[in-house]
């Protein structure tokens, strides 16, 4: 018997049937192209009424600053959703996450203070926001994957939960001594013209495109997303792969956490209440069905900067903030709208 012969349907990526693969790539394809094309109108509209001011290099400097940390946790959304699932629990697993980053430098630090900490209490300090976030994304996807309980309500908890072990481990007060080394080199620091923060994001970017679009992890994921039943019977550990996407989408909220910290210099306890629908939000408006087994990662960046680019644009031509949800709510709306007819469309032939 040959080596061809002898492979699972999931190793050998039949999984999925012939025409279904095709279909899922020129749907998210149609998908990034439209919001693509929503998001060049909104770049030239607002360089044709403020040139002066929109189109500058501090300026988009700071528009990309502002899309990093949403841009890290809509990637690792971008996957839950794929599966038709849901996470509102990274905004508070983000302030857990930087929270017991940030007491752990302080603990490490001679008085508690861990302004002058060095390159060691730093690194301590990063891998346990990382496993903070992590250790949530798993415990989320044990719940929804083994105890098989919807990922809304297993979420909705960890959402009150994390928030609220981050707010009994520091009595409700934000942590204020961020190491100025780390504020220095990722919160504020650049490397030529680009920003250290957003060479970050770009990183996990890159690494979750190349992860869904080329590898098995990917296409199990389409393909879990696509029909959970037909891809347990061919092969695939649907639980398993759960549990790993939830733990994966945990660690980038516990490196979203630790962005943030860098940059604000502070927990920030009560500045992200809202991170977990704007992180849908973008995953939705970039094309992700929210039905699962379509989306791309980039297809998400360009919906985490729409909205960016709504709220820099009204700011710079003067129109009243209140605006922004207003305007965001109604392409959400088309987006979601449009997705039902793709979906009409497909389940149709």
């Amino acid at each position: 018997m040959t080596n061809d012969t002898a492979k699972t349907p999931a190793d050998s990526g039949q999984f999925i049937n012939e025409g279904t693969r095709p279909l899922a790539r020129r749907l998210a394809s149609a998908n990034t192209l439209w919001i693509g094309l929503v998001l060049l109108v909104l770049l030239v509209v607002f360089s044709a009424l403020r040139p002066d001011s929109f189109l500058t290099l501090f300026n988009f400097q700071q528009l990309f600053i502002e899309a990093s940390v949403l841009l890290v946790l809509a990637v690792g959304m971008t996957y839950v959703i794929i599966t038709a699932g849901i996470d509102l629990s990274v905004g508070s697993v983000l302030v857990f996450a930087g929270v017991v980053g940030a007491q752990v430098m302080e603990a490490m630090s001679p008085g508690g203070d861990a302004t002058n900490a060095g390159v060691e209490v730093i690194l301590v300090g990063f891998l346990i926001t990382i496993v903070g976030g992590a250790a949530w994304g798993l415990l989320n996807g044990l719940l929804i994957a083994k105890a098989k309980i919807p990922a809304l309500i297993v979420t909705l908890g960890s959402f009150g939960a994390a928030l609220g072990a981050a707010q009994l481990l520091t009595d409700g007060v934000d942590v204020r001594t961020v190491p100025t080394l780390l504020r220095d080199w990722l919160g504020f620091g650049a490397t030529g013209i680009v920003p250290n923060l957003v060479i970050v994001a770009v990183l996990v970017t890159a690494v979750g495109a190349w992860l869904l679009a080329t590898t098995r992890f990917g296409r199990y994921t389409l393909a879990i997303g696509s029909n959970p039943e037909a891809a347990r019977r061919s092969g695939i550990k649907v639980d398993r792969h759960l549990v790993l996407i939830y733990t994966y989408v945990g660690a980038l909220a516990g490196l979203a956490g630790f962005m943030s910290l860098a940059y604000y210099g502070t927990t920030t306890i009560s500045g992200h209440t809202t991170e977990n629908l704007n992180a849908i939000a973008a995953v939705v408006l970039g094309g992700t069905s929210l039905f699962g087994g379509v989306g791309s990662v980039i297809g998400t960046v360009i919906g985490v900067f729409i909205p960016t680019v709504l709220k820099k644009g009204f700011l710079i031509i003067d129109v009243p903030q209140f605006w922004q949800p207003v305007a965001i709510g109604a392409v959400l709306v088309a987006a979601v709208w449009f997705d039902q007819l793709r979906r009409r469309a497909r389940n149709s032939r």
